[in-house]
């Protein structure tokens, strides 16, 4: 990937061969028009008739350009964040269009140039964007179709596509698709009944194309944001205390302003850098400028270590109840009552690469490159912090390392933005050092849920109590208030309110009302806004408990009773497509024939449907557990996932692979550590990851075919599912129920008791 260079606005673009002069706003614009799109509420709602995210956005132009040489761009306020997005999209404009992958450029979000799509998060990308490309590239073809059937004096239902890029009548004319789109404006609103193609004719859909942004990623090339260079370019460290909370005191200033290479010292109010010429020399200043004593200059942090502890955190906070689900199903008397308590701890992103930003302040015009998953908050709130118009802001994504949800990388922007304001004219490249990662970034909340089953004579559930503590797990910026630099400005911006994000997507509550039909079900939200720590979104929310809570709890139940755990979950499930999951992954892990318990060996599974609106997804495993050391060995693991149509079946077997691997990191060894005064994970050995030798030993993903279905979020199906799956085959292999994240070898070492 080359270098990324400061994009021009599409202010006016040619439409097939014409210049749309009514396009003289860009996609922002468009949202600002609509009411939508600002202040974090979102693009509003112009159309609802019409799919996914041409409801806010229904212009096709804003999502498909067809050039007079027959170059086709496609746009997407969406972004790749390794989830392989960009191949996806790709793939399914190319089928819509009926031309090759290889002839679309696929522009993802970019306030001058895309539509605002909000976040890219939730799994909502194929379902939001997918859709909308889907359906906007139905209606151009359409409309293709139509114009070159009125040229030739044919009915438009005569005229075909053939994948080449061109027109074809029944008598061998064919027009390429340029010459075409020269004599449109695709300046319309879509309608909603634009034919799509056939699952039977599809030639680019749910085949596995290479990912595009792979090749870059393996052989070193210049694939991330953090490999950006630009002319002029100056490297800047910020400075801060060890973690959020904390403030250096009286920091040598004076010594650092006069090494050589130093650039300048940017102050304003508690907000501190240092830019320099060289990047080895703004570390070396930041270094210098650490050696101050620092203070803690908020309340005390919570304590770490057992599920008690955070239990104690969370239920000493004021709560407000969210009634969630409340069924109230007569049922019959109940013979086992089974009553459980779960937590999990506060968990880092643990982005590998520390976030990183560019951002450039020429003739009064900020531009920034970030890797946010919001690149339009960025915009709203870079102009906010900065006092510049809206249209004097520029926000630009470039993949970074990844983070799936709010790591630094909205801080950093902001961080940069406010450096390269103060030293105009040169690119600003930012980026955090690792301890400033894991110090000053949001964590995933730390949550805990109580539960109360009971089964009936006939080995029915009767009864059903579900209750979960949790912080608000979206605090995403929209304002400056949101962002470090603007807790740091004088005076500072206000903090957001945190709110909880109403079902059916939930944020605590996500994934807490069980897709199974249980009698006499209760579900309770104690939303907890007062938050003891910074915390914001991590992949999946609150599913990633409430799905283990839930599951963990059906086997508990199906293990008192002697119930085989598929066979629980079977009988209370009356969704078709989810059944069809279980039995999927059952049957292609020999759950019939599985090792049974031995107290080294076992297996469990375990289902979830994400969100109960996204993709369905049903984990089994087998571990070995060592009991001298507490060690956990997952030996195998099948997966089944039903997402709907697949765009790329290779690509939905990574995320869910990558999924189960990143949720047993943090189900089996992920804690954030506290100090009295500041957080006390730094690196890798105070915040252990998953290592290459705990990695299954092999890791099977069965993709569901569903031709033509909608699209379903899939990057965040697996993790509920796995962290339950590794539970259930724990307590399978061993006898002892962990209930408390994570299940780490010391904890579970000191549940065996003596060898």
């Amino acid at each position: 990937m080359s270098p990324v260079l400061p994009s021009l606005s599409r202010r006016g673009f040619l439409t097939g061969g014409a210049l749309v002069v009514s396009f003289a706003l860009a996609p922002r614009a468009f949202a600002q028009l609509a009411g939508g799109g600002e202040g974090g509420a979102g693009p509003t709602v112009v159309a609802p008739d019409l799919k996914g995210s041409l409801k806010s956005t229904p212009w096709l132009d804003a999502w498909i350009r067809i050039d007079a040489d027959g170059r086709v761009t496609v746009f997407t306020g969406k972004v790749e964040l390794g989830q392989g997005i960009r191949t996806a999209l790709t793939q399914v404009a190319a089928e819509e269009l009926d031309i090759p992958p290889a002839a679309i450029t696929l522009v993802t979000a970019d306030t001058e140039r895309t539509p605002d799509e909000g976040l890219t998060a939730g799994s909502h990308s194929m379902q939001d964007s997918g859709t909308a490309i889907q359906n906007a590239a139905a209606n151009v073809r359409m409309l293709l179709a139509a114009e070159a059937a009125r040229g030739w004096g044919l009915p438009a239902d005569q005229v075909t596509t053939g994948g080449d890029g061109r027109l074809h009548a029944p008598d061998g004319r064919s027009l390429p698709y340029g010459e075409v789109a020269a004599r449109l404006s695709l300046h319309v609103q879509a309608v909603p009944d634009a034919p799509l193609r056939r699952p039977s004719d599809y030639r680019t859909l749910g085949r596995e194309l290479p990912r595009i942004d792979i090749p870059a990623k393996l052989t070193g090339g210049a694939a991330y944001l953090h490999d950006m260079r630009l002319p002029g370019m100056l490297h800047a460290r910020v400075v801060r205390g060890p973690s959020v909370g904390t403030s250096l005191q009286s920091p040598d200033l004076d010594a650092v302003a006069r090494m050589p290479g130093v650039v300048k010292i940017v102050r304003q109010g508690g907000f501190l850098a240092v830019v320099a010429e060289r990047q080895w020399t703004a570390i070396q200043a930041l270094r210098h400028l650490q050696r101050a004593a620092y203070a803690r200059t908020q309340s005390p942090l919570p304590a770490d270590g057992t599920g008690d502890a955070v239990a104690a955190t969370l239920k000493a906070l004021p709560a407000r109840d969210i009634p969630i689900m409340d069924t109230g199903e007569p049922a019959g008397p109940a013979i086992r009552t089974v009553k459980a308590r779960y937590t999990r701890p506060w968990i880092s992103h643990g982005s590998i690469g520390p976030s990183c930003a560019i951002a450039q302040y020429v003739d009064g015009t900020m531009t920034v490159w970030t890797h946010s998953q919001g690149t339009f908050d960025v915009h709203r709130v870079v102009a906010e912090l900065l006092g510049l118009p809206p249209e004097r802001v520029h926000a630009i994504h470039a993949e970074g390392a990844g983070c799936y949800g709010q790591n630094g990388a909205d801080d950093v922007a902001a961080d940069a933005a406010v450096i390269a304001k103060a030293v105009p004219g040169h690119p600003i490249r930012l980026q955090w050092m690792r301890e400033q990662e894991f110090g000053w970034e949001p964590l995933g909340p730390g949550m805990m849920t109580e539960l109360e089953a009971a089964l009936g004579a006939d080995n029915r559930i009767v009864s059903w109590r579900h209750a979960v503590w949790s912080n608000p797990h979206n605090n995403r910026p929209v304002g400056a208030g949101g962002v470090l630099a603007g807790n740091e400005a004088d005076p500072p911006f206000p903090a957001p309110e945190g709110k909880p994000i109403p079902m059916p997507e939930g944020d605590g509550s996500r994934n807490s009302n069980p897709l199974y039909s249980f009698a006499n079900t209760h579900v309770v939200y104690h939303f907890l806004k007062d938050m003891p720590v910074r915390v914001s979104a991590l992949r999946s929310l609150g599913a990633h408990l409430n799905v283990f809570s839930i599951e963990s709890m059906l086997d508990e139940l199906a293990a008192g009773a002697g119930i085989d755990p598929l066979a629980i979950r079977l009988d209370h499930m009356r969704d078709e497509r989810a059944r069809d999951v279980m039995q999927a992954a059952a049957d292609r892990f020999g759950w019939s024939k599985r090792p049974k318990g031995d107290g080294r060996r076992g297996c469990g599974m375990a289902f979830a449907r994400y969100k109960n609106l996204g993709a369905y997804c049903a984990v089994a495993m087998e571990v070995e557990v060592d009991r001298e050391t507490g060690r956990t060995l997952v030996r195998r693991a099948v997966a089944a996932v039903d997402c709907g149509q697949p765009a790329n079946p290779d690509g939905v077997r990574n995320q869910i692979e990558g999924g189960l691997v990143q949720s047993l990191s943090w189900t089996g060894r992920e804690a954030v550590r506290f100090a009295a005064d500041r957080r006390a994970s730094f690196d890798w050995s105070s915040y252990p990851i998953l290592r290459f030798g705990d990695v299954p030993g092999s890791v099977e993903v069965v993709v569901m075919d569903r031709p033509g279905a909608p699209f379903l979020g899939t990057a965040e199906a697996a993790q509920g599912p796995s962290a339950a799956a590794l539970a259930n085959a724990i307590a399978d292999a061993t006898g002892v129920r962990l209930r408390d994240m994570p299940l780490s070898p010391e904890r579970l070492k000191a549940a065996l008791g003596p060898v």
